[in-house]
């Protein structure tokens, strides 16, 4: 059973009302979703929409799934249901190798740009859809959240097993999950034990023990990931948490340093602190990295890194997610200047123009959970 959370609301500790708050969050679900020229969130027909990543002006399943938690937090049915039924009409593969996924990435009138899935997009999904069923109660079809929940995750965890095609997105003998299915390596902002620790109470009676000991093996991963002076992860990582700096055959770019994937590593322990509690050694990296950010934070000038904090390039892609993810470990840090960070996330706007979209989710989930409505439902 879970035990009853006291959800924090940081911004009233650094002094802002509850009116203030309330106003905000409006400010920022009015622009997000229905905005002219700002929002993600696009209705499609009577029943569907899609959240379409504006830098490469396509929908995948990152912010689909994002969408969705973003909806059952806010109590949002109406909009949670359209996205679902889009990212089922479109992105679900119901035959071939990966059979029980989402393809990662479509284009905004649903042809599939790729037939592989992202596993960050799966545990969203199934994440938001259990909260679902909790909050709102099942429907039919498509609409029984706990049961779509289930078979996402039963998939993930068996494909290649029986019969069925393909290969499982986590690693069973580490329990760690994986780049995509089949691959030797993994991403740490994939990590989410917070998760996992809900699955072992709603998954399949069959891989509940599976989800309890991920969540233990993900803590004590991101323990070694991140590094013990600046708190970086790297973007992808070896099982042993080292940075995984092999050649991979789809791209020449590099995925060793702290860059875009990875702002989301200190934001996913904080929330996993607020919600468990419970430190394998991970929770040093709030403190690390906002020690170390504190500079450039002041400075409103943010680099990429090298993992051991040397600069490796001048101008990151996502500032905004920088300053919203190291505000979200707030959550889980306790030093001279963790007030700091939430103050200065307060005081920041949602990103706007073509790069916004990955942005501004982080901003919007940052926001929700240091205003202390980032729930388990």
């Amino acid at each position: 059973m879970i035990e009853k959370i006291n959800y924090r609301n940081m911004f009233a500790e650094i002094g802002v009302s509850e009116e203030e708050i309330r106003k905000r969050l409006e400010e920022i679900k009015y622009t997000f979703f229905f905005e002219e020229g700002e929002k993600l969130y696009y209705p499609v027909g009577e029943d569907m929409a899609y959240i379409v990543d504006t830098g490469n002006n396509d929908a995948r399943t990152e912010g689909m799934s994002y969408g969705m938690m973003l909806c059952v937090q806010l109590d949002m049915k109406e909009e949670f249901d359209r996205l679902w039924k889009w990212s089922k009409t479109y992105m679900w593969m119901d035959k071939g190798e990966n059979e029980g996924y989402f393809a990662w990435s479509c284009a905004t009138d649903g042809t599939k740009n790729a037939y592989g899935p992202a596993p960050d997009g799966e545990e969203f999904f199934a994440m938001a859809l259990f909260f679902a069923s909790h909050r709102w109660g099942d429907g039919e079809g498509i609409f029984e959240y706990s049961k779509e929940a289930k078979m996402i995750l039963s998939a993930c965890l068996h494909k290649g097993q029986n019969g069925r095609p393909g290969c499982p997105m986590w690693n069973h003998e580490n329990h760690q999950i994986l780049f995509v299915p089949g691959s030797d390596f993994t991403d740490p902002s994939y990590h989410l034990p917070h998760f996992y620790e809900l699955f072992a109470l709603w998954a399949n009676e069959e891989d509940r023990e599976f989800w309890k000991q991920a969540a233990t093996a993900s803590r004590e991963y991101l323990a070694k990931a991140c590094h013990p002076v600046t708190g970086f992860s790297a973007e992808y990582a070896e099982f042993d948490g080292t940075p995984m700096s092999r050649k991979l055959p789809w791209t020449d770019d590099r995925h060793d340093w702290f860059y875009s994937d990875s702002y989301r590593t200190a934001a996913n322990i904080g929330l996993d602190h607020e919600w468990f509690g419970e430190d394998r050694g991970h929770r040093a990296a709030a403190d690390n990295i906002q020690k170390f950010m504190i500079s450039d934070m002041k400075k409103d000038t943010y680099h990429v890194y090298e993992l051991d904090g040397r600069i490796a390039e001048e101008t990151p892609l996502h500032p905004v997610a920088i300053t919203a993810t190291i505000a979200q470990a707030s959550l889980a840090a306790d030093n001279a200047y963790t007030k700091e960070w939430v103050e200065r996330f307060w005081k920041l706007p949602l990103r706007t123009g073509d790069r916004r979209y990955y942005d501004n989710c982080l901003y919007f989930f940052a926001f929700l959970a240091l205003s202390g409505n980032y729930r388990i439902w």
